[in-house]
């Protein structure tokens, strides 16, 4: 058994995989001033809920783009499993089959991506990662990472009207019946999620229009399904492909040492 542990701004994903699937995905919010202690207490009832001993865990990586909690998390799982799990970050990039573009500026869960959809696809493929932040990473069929857009994701972009604006509400993420919203929570849902089905096809075009048309599109993150009309858009919609790149980072660095 692997525990792979993908740590967002929003939420600390754990995955446990099987050697052929993953069995268990975990969330649970990435609190900065939550403990070791308690974030081992949660991933213990978790395993004990699925009936699995510590011993059955063999290993453990961890990627994570919050620099506060990756010394927590990383004292938490070589503690309770005895040891060191597998930190991804720029000291382990050469081992991996990747052109890695600004190693010590790329986010790490953005490598993991672009690994996963190169090993599953060999083919030029956009990675577009629904998050806290909506990201396109973009990695060629010969395995270079040929460029990153960023931009707010959804929640965050909601959560930005409500926090800096005197009367606009945190609405929820839903599609609106029709661009011409009739209330304020219409009219939020209208701009940011109709709006953002333009942004992610106009950059998609964009991209396309850079590789001469050739490239894939695949969808991840917790808000990658929030817009139906977008799944025309994606090859596939790969919720754990993050943490399926997170898993192949650390069998790599396993094989190489040994």
């Amino acid at each position: 058994m692997q525990i792979i542990v993908d740590i967002g701004n929003t939420d600390a994903v754990f995955g446990l995989y099987n050697q052929t699937h993953w069995q268990h995905i975990w969330r649970t919010p990435a609190r900065h001033d939550e403990s070791a202690e308690s974030y081992e207490a949660r991933l213990r009832l978790w395993l004990l809920e699925a009936n699995l001993p510590l011993s059955s865990v063999h290993l453990t990586v961890l990627s994570s783009v919050v620099p506060t909690l990756t010394p927590t998390m990383r004292s938490m799982l070589g503690e309770l499993f005895g040891f060191e799990p597998i930190v991804v970050g720029p000291g382990i990039y050469p081992l991996l089959p990747l052109e890695i573009l600004r190693p010590h500026e790329i986010g790490a869960d953005l490598v993991a991506n672009a690994l996963a959809a190169y090993t599953r696809y060999q083919r030029n493929c956009v990675v577009v990662d629904f998050g806290t932040a909506l990201t396109f990473t973009t990695v060629s069929g010969e395995g270079k990472i040929i460029g990153v857009a960023i931009a707010p994701g959804l929640k965050t972009a909601i959560r930005s009207l409500f926090a800096n604006t005197a009367q606009l509400p945190e609405v929820p993420i839903e599609v609106p019946e029709s661009a011409l919203g009739t209330s304020t929570t219409h009219a939020i849902q209208a701009g940011v999620v109709l709006g953002y089905e333009g942004l992610v096809r106009s950059l998609l075009d964009r991209i396309r229009a850079e590789l001469d048309g050739d490239c894939l599109a695949v969808a991840t993150g917790g808000l990658s399904g929030r817009i139906p009309s977008l799944r025309d858009a994606f090859t596939d919609i790969v919720p754990s492909l993050t943490l399926d790149g997170v898993r192949l980072i650390g069998e790599t660095v396993t094989e190489s040492t040994k």
